[in-house]
């Protein structure tokens, strides 16, 4: 077991190892030696792959999931005083995608049972303005698709879904970010496969995917390849400015050797995920991801919900679990709690969010956890009882 991170002595449990192969340390090393390092070989290979295993007909790889999701907004043309529609329990990125483009992020409130959109809640935000929705299959399961789609489609709303925790999450043998208009995923060290940090934008339009690799390198009209095969490499057009969002051929060469071995990783973490359900369940309080029965889950993370009559309170519990040298997180913090974005939501409107985001708790989750890494975790919570 790797010694922690932030260099707490206390913990002897992370919450999350990154794990990394020898397979992976080799191309690494192989890919180093190549005479061009961003844009190659590696890259498309890795494009060319997800776009096999996602069955999406276009995949573009981008520097992070963040560059994904803003050039999915500007590909479908979201654009100064648009609004676009987020659940307030998401991760900071999608109000900074959206933000990005000069358009207004729109914060909606949560189920009550579940951590997707309330499709009510979403219908009372439509307003004229509004261009494009943020589905977020959060913790690596299929959220209310068919209702957003729905719903979309009776607004004219462009559907951009966060799969940011997604890799392997399928939805009636569709993977998704196959099923909106765009799919944006994550490849940071804690996700099912990592690029140490990386993104891909999925999609099935030609448009789209044009479109998204053309700004990703500052909006070049022609790719590195197309401009030294020509007669002056120098000269090509930008007919809308672009950005720096290139995923380079290091990280896109991790990227293939850790897809080929993604069904492992998510067995190997739905294995894990059902250790903790077999020995978390009847405990008085404590209620338990509805994982066992979704067969499209991708096992990202095991997210608990602390509620009465549990003796001890979601921060308790986090404080006792890390006495006794166990590291969990809370994801995330509600996006209305932000002062960045609070003019963007009113808190009367996002009860459910701000009720659920007291009670959740992720516990340590990765392919290789141990027996003994989550017996320190059941003993901890059992005690409490």
């Amino acid at each position: 077991m790797k010694k922690d991170f932030f260099k707490d002595s206390k913990i002897k449990f992370p919450a999350y190892e990154p794990w990394i192969s020898k397979e992976d340390e080799k191309i690494i090393s192989k890919t180093l030696k190549q005479s061009m390092l961003t844009l190659g070989p590696q890259l498309e290979k890795f494009e060319a792959d997800f776009c096999k295993y996602s069955k999406a007909k276009y995949a573009v790889a981008v520097s992070n999931c963040t560059a994904a999701l803003h050039l999915s907004l500007k590909a479908l043309g979201i654009k100064e005083n648009d609004e676009v529609i987020i659940p307030d329990l998401t991760f900071v990125a999608d109000a900074n995608a959206v933000l990005a483009c000069n358009a207004k992020p729109i914060a909606v409130d949560i189920n009550k049972e579940n951590f997707f959109l309330s499709i009510s809640n979403v219908k009372k935000n439509i307003t004229k303005r509004t261009k494009a929705i943020i589905p977020v299959h959060i913790y690596g399961q299929v959220c209310n698709i068919e209702e957003i789609l729905d719903m979309a489609k009776d607004n004219n709303l462009k559907v951009i879904e966060d799969c940011a925790h997604a890799v392997g999450t399928f939805h009636k043998s569709k993977h998704v970010g196959t099923i909106g208009h765009t799919g944006c995923f994550s490849f940071y060290p804690t996700k099912n496969i990592t690029t140490a940090e990386g993104g891909m934008v999925t999609t099935n339009s030609k448009n789209i995917a044009e479109k998204v690799r053309q700004l990703r390198s500052h909006g070049m009209t022609k790719s590195l390849k197309s401009r030294y095969s020509s007669e002056y490499p120098w000269v090509f057009d930008i007919v809308e400015p672009g950005y720096n969002y290139r995923l380079d051929e290091i990280r896109s060469a991790l990227g293939i050797t850790q897809l080929k071995r993604i069904k492992k990783i998510n067995e190997l973490r739905k294995k894990a995920s059902f250790y903790y359900h077999r020995n978390l369940k009847n405990i008085p309080g404590i209620i338990l991801p509805d994982m066992v029965r979704d067969r499209s889950h991708s096992y990202h993370l095991y997210t608990i919900r602390v509620t009465k009559p549990f003796k001890l309170s979601r921060n308790q519990l986090y404080k006792k679990l890390k006495e006794n040298g166990i590291r969990t997180t809370v994801y995330w913090m509600p996006i209305h709690e932000y002062a960045a974005y609070r003019k963007f939501t009113k808190k009367s409107n996002v009860v459910n969010t701000t009720k659920i985001y007291d009670e959740i708790l992720a516990l340590p989750l990765f392919p290789n956890i141990s027996k003994k890494h989550q017996d320190a975790v059941i003993k901890v919570i059992k005690s409490v009882l």
